[in-house]
């Protein structure tokens, strides 16, 4: 009796120490949850601003499936969520406040060079500064995101 006892108390002890039944999350699966829901957000901001005619993607993958273009959203951003997230890990919050606006700002810029390349398109009612302050607003709920997934 006393050592099934002793047995269910250090299996219990073994079982708790193991990663998968501690809560916590490894850094992997912390950037890969983080990219979903980056890839998600954008996604479903995507479908929306277009949906409601505010820009466009003239050049897309299947263009007859899908009205947003899925190569950024399923490829370069869920990238772009993980290089984001390494790089302001061990920052400074001022230094993360920084980046954020940096990156922001030069995403701005990268959107207009899309659009004179053709790639993407805004009707006349947009201004830039969506933009700007759509990023910071996204970097920043996705870094909330992800802080929240590994804590």
């Amino acid at each position: 009796m006393r050592t099934v006892k002793h047995w269910r108390r250090s299996s219990l002890r073994s079982l708790q120490k193991h990663p998968s039944f501690s809560g916590k999350t490894t850094p992997l699966k912390g950037y890969v949850s983080s990219m979903i829901f980056a890839s998600l957000l954008g996604t479903y901001l995507d479908l929306l601003l277009v949906g409601k005619q505010l820009y466009h993607f003239p050049v897309r993958l299947f263009p007859d499936i899908f009205t947003i273009n899925i190569w950024f959203t399923l490829l370069v951003l869920p990238l772009g969520t993980a290089i984001f997230l390494y790089a302001v890990k061990n920052m400074h919050p001022w230094g993360r406040i920084g980046f954020i606006l940096l990156l922001a700002l030069a995403m701005t810029f990268v959107e207009q060079l899309s659009e004179k390349t053709g790639w993407f398109s805004h009707s006349s009612d947009w201004r830039h500064s969506y933009s700007l302050f759509g990023y910071i607003i996204f970097m920043w709920l996705v870094m909330k995101f992800h802080r929240w997934t590994n804590s």
